[in-house]
């Protein structure tokens, strides 16, 4: 664990989630082809999991791949599904022997057989791991996620399990696929821009949110720390006075 954080100068969030940003203007400055930039960019996935460890944070969430994404050119596109099929297939043995749990947030159906069946493998053979959460967010897009919640809802109104006048914000949170998970204490936004892209938008209601200029890429341990220690910083009031 960081020294600085081991003796207690600063508090270490919970649950951290990242949008993983620049991978493309990385590889564009350089001169580089795009899928160079997202196979970079899996490198630091690795690293920043790793200091996730090191750093003493319980849940990590990294957005890998938006319901948007799939607009982008299809030759992206599968140059994406093959990272993600690489290190569901590679890092998964070296994930479970440090003990963290994998698992994935998104509209699985729309990914090909055998990267869900990656998915299912890796989520069934790290179930009981505890050393990190680690939750990746692919084909995942928060409106359409609250959408599939509030239909969910809807089906228990129509069998008559559940009066439309008793629905509250606890039958919505319940729904969402991230029920069994914390809300994010931190969230994080590589790149410079400053906006959470259809992100776990019920979930990060009272996040505190850290914009980093750094390319994806190049993201490091000690802006991970960095971030957690703004974080510290930061006085979180949840719309009460001090």
């Amino acid at each position: 664990m960081d020294p600085q954080i081991a003796h207690g100068s600063t508090t270490v969030p919970r649950h951290v989630a990242i949008i993983m940003d620049g991978n493309g203007r990385w590889a564009r400055g350089r001169g580089l082809p795009r899928a160079v930039g997202h196979k970079y960019g899996a490198e630091t996935v690795r690293k920043t999991v790793e200091a996730a460890i090191d750093l003493g944070v319980g849940y990590l969430t990294l957005f890998g791949f938006s319901s948007e994404n799939w607009n982008r050119p299809l030759g992206e596109v599968s140059d994406l599904m093959g990272l993600l099929r690489r290190y569901l297939s590679k890092e998964m043995a070296e994930l479970h022997a440090k003990g963290v749990r994998i698992r994935v947030i998104g509209e699985r159906e729309r990914l090909d057989a055998d990267i869900v069946s990656l998915i299912e493998q890796s989520e069934q053979l790290t179930h009981h791991n505890t050393t990190l959460n680690l939750t990746l967010a692919l084909s995942y897009g928060g409106r359409s996620a609250i959408a599939l919640a509030a239909r969910r809802i809807a089906e228990q109104v129509q069998a008559g399990t559940l009066r439309a006048e008793m629905v509250g914000e606890e039958h919505l949170r319940g729904s969402l696929e991230t029920v069994d998970l914390p809300d994010p204490d931190l969230l994080i936004r590589t790149s410079g821009e400053q906006r959470i892209s259809n992100f776990m938008l019920w979930e990060c209601a009272y996040s505190e949110f850290v914009f980093i200029d750094t390319l994806w890429p190049d993201f490091s341990r000690d802006q991970f720390a960095d971030a957690i220690a703004e974080f510290g910083r930061r006085n979180r009031r949840y719309g009460a006075t001090v």
